[in-house]
């Protein structure tokens, strides 16, 4: 079941300014990103922030489960969306522990032999 979109711009709402908070349609589902990295995915109306230690330790008794089969376990964050002072937190949190993401070089249109067949 996708996602609704109503629910996914009520999520982004809850989220602070401060955040950089944006998403993106991906396979019928959402991806959360704050300040250009991946934090979160909505998949069937729930929300999963990336798994993080530091993510940990600020919710304490946490759900791990997967966004969808064959997915890596996320924070399954369910009564908590609501507060957004809270959420706004543990994206923030979230943003701060994860990596940036590596920049993707575009591939080449021309290869050897087409440089070859000009000559």
């Amino acid at each position: 079941m996708a996602s609704d979109l109503d629910f996914v711009q009520y999520v982004v709402e809850q989220i602070s300014d401060q955040c950089g908070i944006s998403f993106k349609k991906m396979f019928g589902e959402y991806a959360l990103y704050s300040h250009e990295k991946v934090v979160a995915l909505i998949c069937d109306n729930q929300l999963f922030v990336k798994s993080t230690q530091a993510g940990k330790q600020y919710i304490g008794d946490f759900v791990e489960a997967p966004a969808y089969p064959g997915a890596k376990p996320s924070l399954l964050i369910d009564g908590q969306i609501d507060d957004s002072e809270w959420l706004s937190a543990l994206i923030i949190i979230t943003e701060k522990a994860l990596p940036i993401p590596k920049t993707k070089h575009k591939k080449l249109k021309n290869n050897v032999q087409d440089i070859y067949k000009s000559n």
